[in-house]
């Protein structure tokens, strides 16, 4: 007697045509990033065993840099601005941001704004201000008080002016996350107020506090405009690869240095995820939101700090505009006597008005392409099936950027869009030369008439990649996956739920990523310097040419067009998106 079993068949679900198009979409996403970010670094590490002519010489470029005292204190300067920089920005941050969650203080809408304003202001910009304060002929200067601007003193200045917005957005939310329960608990307990900062406050908010650590450190130790304007002789690995690309033109000595930038950044950037991989969730669904009880003396000194801190930001705002209407400075300052001869380009180098226009194309361009393939990436990870494997590495590909100098991503381009015909090394029989299809034979497709302009577009959209990406990821986790569910059930195709469902209600987030473009692809100097075009120019890079040239006045007037253009873009992205935001946010109200 033979007894057979029926096991259940196990139905392997259909692969719909809409499944296919969203894993092409997803190859096709993860192929450019390839494109955008891996390829194009290829170049910086195979130039850093070259010679000159292309020949294959080992470690020596390294050796050379390692024997070179001045290259090597680069090396120690870069690390001694970055960390003092990190220290301070991120301490008055966090105070700063304390105060305005942790405390009881008037007006916390308009620090908050103010507070953010180093944010639109170009890193150049910092230091100008800074000149015009501190320098030789400042203000403060002139009054008595000079404190040594140019060299690290300045740096670690405008390097802290330049961090603090981003730790300051990071900490905020940090501390706006905790459960008023805890400190119910050490109020009952009669702890003191020392210790329950101590023992409930720092522990809740220390990956917040990390994760504005390496950010900062990252930021400082790659940023290349402070170093240009106030560093004087006190020479970082950033300005020292502008030195060796621009000045020497010493591609191989460039590229060696940008893989010393490099890894430190890198190697942050690991460390941090790492610890962010720990973090556990410290608020449940039954916490109870935290409302600052009144103390007097708390609240005073910190409307007090947090006042000084605002007032700093808007002196040197203040004091670039100021400087732009003044013709001979200081002189005509203490006549009282202004001028907009400054605002008159023609006579200086750096394309005047035309590179302004240009940058408002450029970023525009930026903002509007950035922000598609941004959502669209994050969309394809997030909302996915299948190819787990794929997404995986789709996202790590879009944090990369985050951890590449922008001097590095710069230099990476040149090398493998504009200079190199061939990938590979020359060294006699045993050379290996690969052709570059995307060497300087190359162009891109475009409807400016420049052809840097496709590649400055490209270049800003991978470098402000990844905190765009992360935006549009933690607004598309927020959505309950039942809204896919339910539509697959009803046979709607993803795309229309995409156009209905998603989009709308991403609305918020899609809109702060444009605009986040917008700003940093006007005001970034660091990833474009060395993709400068030809027959036009960018505002930002104008900027460093007038200062090269000695026309402060007239870098300060057109920093003033940068940071006015930038703050009038957020006011009516604000003014025009209300009513959007309201229609489209409508359901949180039901």
């Amino acid at each position: 007697m033979t007894i057979t079993t029926n096991k259940p068949e196990v139905i392997k679900p259909l692969v719909t045509k809409e499944d296919w198009i969203m894993r092409i979409v997803l190859v096709l996403s993860t192929l450019w990033l390839l494109w955008g970010v891996v390829l194009p670094l290829c170049p910086i590490f195979l130039k850093s065993f070259q010679d000159k002519e292309g020949n294959w010489i080992g470690l020596q470029n390294y050796l050379d840099y390692l024997s070179n005292p001045s290259l090597v204190a680069s090396f120690f300067n870069s690390f001694y601005v970055a960390i003092a920089s990190t220290l301070v920005s991120v301490f008055l941050a966090f105070v700063f941001a304390y105060a305005l969650t942790r405390t009881a203080i008037p007006g916390k809408k308009i620090f908050n704004i103010l507070g953010m304003l180093p944010l639109y202001i170009p890193p150049l910009a910092h230091a100008i201000g800074l000149i015009y304060l501190f320098g030789r002929q400042g203000i403060i200067t002139r009054a008595g008080w000079d404190i040594g601007l140019y060299g690290a003193t300045g740096i670690i200045i405008g390097e802290s002016l330049y961090c603090f917005p981003q730790a300051l957005v990071i900490l905020i939310t940090a501390l706006s996350l905790t459960d008023a329960r805890l400190y119910e608990a050490a109020e009952v307990l009669r702890t003191p107020k020392w210790r329950t900062f101590l023992t409930v406050t720092l522990p809740s908010v220390k990956y917040g506090l990390i994760s504005a650590v390496f950010v900062c450190f990252i930021l400082a130790f790659t940023d290349f405009g402070v170093p240009k304007v106030v560093g004087g002789s006190f020479n970082v690995l950033a300005t020292d690869i502008y030195k060796q690309v621009i000045g020497q033109q010493n591609f191989p000595m460039g590229a060696t240095i940008s893989v010393f930038l490099l890894i430190p950044a890198v190697l942050a950037f690991i460390v941090d995820r790492i610890i962010q991989r720990r973090q556990t969730s410290l608020v449940s669904s039954k916490a109870v939101p935290l409302q600052p009880k009144p103390n007097r003396l708390l609240d005073s000194l910190m409307f007090v700090f947090c006042v000084t801190i605002v007032l700093a930001a808007i002196i040197i705002l203040a004091t670039i505009i100021l400087a732009s209407l003044i013709k001979i400075w200081p002189y005509d300052f203490y006549k009282l006597k202004f001028s907009l001869s400054n605002f008159d380009f023609s006579r200086v180098a750096g394309g005047g008005y035309s590179a302004y226009q240009n940058s408002i194309v450029v970023s525009l361009f930026t903002a509007i392409l950035g922000t598609i393939l941004v959502f669209i990436g994050a969309y394809l990870v997030e909302k996915g099936k299948n190819l787990r494997l794929l997404r995986l590495i789709n996202y790590f590909l879009s944090t990369m950027p985050l951890a590449l100098p922008g001097l590095v991503l710069g230099l990476a381009y040149l090398f493998f869009f504009v200079v190199d015909n061939n990938l590979g090394i020359n060294n006699g029989n045993l050379g290996m030369v690969i052709p570059n299809p995307f060497g300087n034979n190359w162009v891109i497709p475009n409807p400016f008439g420049n052809k840097s302009f496709p590649l400055i577009i490209l270049c800003n959209i991978v470098h402000f990649y990844t905190v765009c990406f992360l935006t549009a990821n933690t607004a598309l986790k927020q959505l309950d996956p039942e809204f896919e569910s339910v539509s697959a059930s009803l046979s709607v195709p993803f795309y229309q739920t995409f156009w209905r469902v998603t989009l709308p209600m991403c609305l918020p987030a899609i809109l702060s990523i444009g605009i986040y473009y917008f700003v940093n692809a006007m005001v970034t100097v660091s990833a474009i310097i060395f993709l400068r075009p030809d027959d036009a120019n960018l505002a930002a890079i104008a900027i460093v040419n007038m200062d090269d040239a000695g026309d402060i006045g007239a870098a300060a007037a057109m920093s003033t067009l940068l940071v006015l253009t930038s703050l009038g873009v957020r006011f009516l992205y604000w003014l025009f998106t209300q009513n959007i935001e309201k229609r489209s946010q409508a359901w949180l109200k039901r």
